[in-house]
């Protein structure tokens, strides 16, 4: 049977998830009010699942709710809140298996949903984080191209058209040396490290069309 911790401080809130969790017969209830109680709690109870509104309990940032986390890492967390940012959800998806998340304002079916799968060791994502996560990182890749300056830019675009950085060089009037240079600047910017991974991204980033590109 398993132990669940419930760490929000909303009265209205605790009630509805212990009855929840009571109805389904899923196991034991604990409170927590705090940070150290919760560390107290998990230090009794390892195992237990953390029924955790993260906005309400003093952590400092997600990376220190990593580190309980994987200090108590026989423990199952889900996370439910109102205001969760895409960069948070991201971190913890992705850093962490041990967090299911849902939005406090979602439908109770999420938060059903979410008991029964921890119950069974199951990890569960609403589909409203996942779309959070998804938006994010579209949005990102939609504003990168301003991290790339004029010159940049115009490689970018040439090295999809398949020049060669001596051609590129030719036709800017520039040393091959300093396309070099810019060549480097552009695989770090955009955190890549060949030829074809900048086509990729000039493509995503709509700099070129799919008819001047060269592979």
């Amino acid at each position: 049977m398993n132990k669940f911790i419930i760490a929000d401080n909303q009265e209205l809130t605790r009630f509805a998830l212990e009855s929840l969790i009571r109805q389904k017969g899923h196991g034991e209830i604990f409170s927590a009010h705090d940070k150290a109680g919760l560390v107290q709690l998990l230090k009794e109870h390892e195992d237990a699942v953390v029924v955790l509104d993260y906005t309400l309990f003093d952590f400092a940032d997600e990376n220190q709710l990593l580190i309980i986390a994987e200090r108590f890492s026989l423990a199952q967390w889900i996370l439910i809140s109102e205001d969760l940012t895409p960069q948070f959800l991201r971190s913890i998806v992705y850093l962490s298996n041990q967090f299911s998340i849902v939005f406090k304002d979602g439908t109770l079916k999420d938060v059903r949903d979410a008991l029964e799968a921890v119950s069974h060791h199951n990890r569960h994502i609403s589909q409203r984080v996942l779309e959070s996560i998804l938006n994010q990182q579209q949005q990102e890749q939609e504003e990168q191209p301003s991290i790339l300056t004029e010159t940049e830019t115009e490689i970018v675009r040439a090295i999809a058209q398949g020049k060669t950085t001596k051609e590129i060089a030719n036709e800017r009037f520039s040393s091959i040396h300093t396309i070099t240079t810019h060549r480097k600047n552009i695989f770090r910017k955009l955190g890549v490290n060949t030829a074809h991974e900048v086509i990729k991204y000039a493509l995503r980033a709509g700099l070129v069309d799919s008819s001047e590109f060269y592979i």
